[in-house]
């Protein structure tokens, strides 16, 4: 979102792919169709252009600052906070456990290749406080990233920056 040098105190966490978790929740949802059952009652199954990414806070008192993202191309991008401590061998992915808001950055196809990236800017703040509030209570934190409309995960770059909680 902003292209600025971050302050010299900031703390820029990116977002990382839990591929392993991502594999697990891939494994659920193709087991579940090989043996023809349906998923238990509110829970969500991942979709195929999803993944789960993750943040590692090694300093949990933290302020939202801002977003950093890059997008090469064009297409959409959510975003959705997931308040589990994830235990996926033991507990499967409920709807009532995905945080509101959500985050989406998008850019269409009609629009020049050099244009900036667009977002709704309340709720990409909220978000990112909501973040740093959650973070307070845990060193992990997990997320769904759903690619569409022609975004790819190979032409994202996404992370946020904070500041420490003095």
């Amino acid at each position: 979102m902003d292209n600025t040098k971050a302050p010299s105190n900031a703390i820029v966490l990116e977002f990382k792919e839990d591929t392993a978790l991502t594999e697990m929740m891939r494994l659920r949802v193709s087991s579940l169709q090989r043996s023809g059952q349906k998923r238990q009652d509110g829970e969500r199954l991942l979709l195929p252009h999803e993944a789960v990414y993750r943040l590692d806070f090694s300093t949990q008192e933290l302020n939202f600052s801002r977003w950093y993202f890059s997008l090469i191309a064009y297409g959409r991008v959510t975003v959705t906070g997931i308040s589990q401590h994830w235990t996926p061998d033991l507990t499967n992915l409920m709807t009532r456990q995905l945080l509101e808001p959500i985050g989406t950055f998008w850019r269409n196809a009609d629009d020049p290749e050099d244009s900036p990236l667009k977002w709704l800017e309340a709720d990409m703040q909220e978000f990112g406080e909501r973040i740093a509030e959650l973070a307070k209570v845990r060193k992990v934190m997990y997320f769904l990233f759903a690619f569409k409309d022609g975004a790819e995960a190979a032409n994202l770059r996404c992370s946020v920056e904070f500041t420490p909680d003095n």
